[in-house]
This record gives C-alpha cells, structure tokens and sequence, in this order.
C-alpha cells in the first residue's frame, strides 16, 4: 500500500535521491527505499537545527547560519520537492504549507539569532518524523 503509492502521491523516487545528494547530505542513497530517503531527509534537518542551536549558544553567527541554511534547503530541495500536489491531494497540500512556514520562521530564525524560533521549527517536524519512522515497518512489509 505504501511503497507504490508513496512514490507516486507524494514523491518522484528519482527526484529524491537527486534532491538528497544535491544538499549535500553523504550517504548510500542509491540502495536506499523512497521510505529510507524521506527518514534521512527527516534526520538532517533535525541535526542541522541542533547544529544551528549550539552555534547560536556560543555566538558563531557564520556555523549558524551555514546550519539553518541546510535545514532550509532540506525543506525545499528534499521534502518539499517530492511533494506530488496533483495526487497527494490534501495532505500534499498541507505539507507543502507547513514547509513554507518552516522556510519563513527559519529565515527569521536566522536573522534575528532567534533560538526560540528554531526550537518551534523541531517542534513541528518531530512528530512528522517520529510518524513517518512508526509507518516504515508497513512500508518495509508491504514490499515482502
């Protein structure tokens, strides 16, 4: 159930190992499932944001913004990229607004040195990613 329809309704398979090499993030995304790339997109941008908190806290203005600049293009370039609007119907579309609101309050978080504002941008995409790591077992299932 989700492995095909996944790939079609909210992501180009193709699209995401392209989009995750081109943000820089190493790893073997060529043998990875559309599933699994989606998890490390999840995953590097939660680091980066904690990347991003620890430069804030010792005042390394360029790591923090070398570090929210990652977690933004992990939105637009990876997640946001792979949504399918013309098939994923609502959830595609409130997605795509949730990492708009991402994309501006880390803007803001990184002009204004905000911490706060990162703290809110993990927030909301923590139980994204903890859904989407409780799904991958059906995903993996489904394929057998």
């Amino acid at each position: 159930m989700f492995s095909t329809q996944l790939s079609t309704a909210f992501g180009r398979t193709s699209g995401m190992a392209q989009a995750y090499r081109k943000i820089g993030i190493e790893t073997s995304v060529d043998s990875a499932s559309p599933h699994q790339l989606i998890s490390l997109l999840f995953d590097g941008y939660m680091d980066a944001l904690t990347q991003a908190r620890g430069a804030m806290r010792l005042g390394q203005i360029e790591a923090k913004g070398k570090a929210i600049g990652r977690a933004a293009r992990i939105i637009e370039e990876g997640l946001k990229s792979c949504l399918n609007l013309s098939e994923g119907g609502q959830l595609a579309q409130d997605l795509q607004a949730l990492y708009d609101y991402l994309t501006t309050r880390l803007t803001l978080a990184n002009l204004r040195n905000d911490e706060a504002l990162v703290d809110e941008c993990m927030r909301l995409v923590e139980p994204l990613r903890q859904a989407w790591r409780d799904i991958g077992h059906q995903v993996s299932a489904h394929k057998n």
